[in-house]
């Protein structure tokens, strides 16, 4: 009777390394690709905000009986209570049909608008909005918070709205003390941050964005942002 051969190992080696090796490398090829396919984007990103002209300083003051939001130009007849998410991208839309409107009548002392920075889109929309108002600090909230909108990423938490990228933003358009990077660093207004999250339910708000003038909740009646309509709403008080 003869002895049954052995089954042999290892004659397939090389190819099973080699197989093993191309993987790897598409793998890491891809993430290569990945990272450099991200950094072309927030490259494009930030090129948006090139010659950015800084605005002229707004001071801004905390309400805490709303929430501690962000009061600019505390006193004037009419009041604007704007609830956003920095990650938002329907508050994207809002700013960029309305935000000029109410920065006029912010810069020309016609209405007190406040602002609560809302951060429940998740990680992004905490870091964002500490960095928004790390820029409150530097009476610089208006052009920051534009400014964020303008690059905001077509993905929610998509890795973009880094402390480091924020802090680019900053220096992209003047802001560029040492005192807003460690704040954006550090996270220096978190609590803050919390306590704006926090106010959402004594209001009700269960979106963004939502509008209140002088105390009463803004409904648009048409499907856009209409400046016209939201002027007269305004000036119905």
């Amino acid at each position: 009777m003869s002895k049954q051969s052995k089954p042999q190992s290892g004659g397939d080696n090389f190819t099973r390394w080699l197989v093993i090796g191309m993987v790897a490398l598409v793998v890491v090829t891809g993430v290569v690709f990945s990272m450099m396919s991200s950094s072309t984007k927030a490259n494009e990103s930030f090129e948006a905000l090139d010659n950015y002209k800084l605005g002229a300083p707004v001071s801004t003051t905390l309400d805490s009986a709303a929430g501690s939001g962000l009061v600019l130009n505390p006193g004037a007849p009419v009041r604007i209570d704007i609830w956003e998410d920095p990650q938002c991208p329907v508050c994207r839309t809002f700013e960029s049909s309305l935000g000029t409107y109410v920065e006029t009548m912010i810069r020309s002392q016609r209405a007190t608008v406040v602002y609560h920075v809302l951060s429940f889109l998740g990680p992004e929309s905490i870091r964002s909005a500490n960095a928004m108002m790390c820029a409150a600090d530097e009476s610089q909230y208006l052009d920051f918070q534009k400014s964020v909108y303008i690059v905001q990423p077509a993905l929610e938490n998509s890795g973009f709205y880094s402390n480091e990228n924020l802090i680019k933003i900053g220096e992209k358009i003047g802001i560029k003390s040492e005192k807003f990077k460690e704040c954006v660093t550090n996270g220096a207004k978190l609590e803050l941050v919390k306590t704006h999250a926090d106010s959402m339910a004594a209001y009700k708000v269960q979106g963004t964005p939502t509008v209140f003038i002088n105390g009463k909740l803004w409904e648009r009646m048409s499907n856009s942002f209409d400046e016209n309509e939201f002027r007269l709403a305004v000036e119905a008080g």
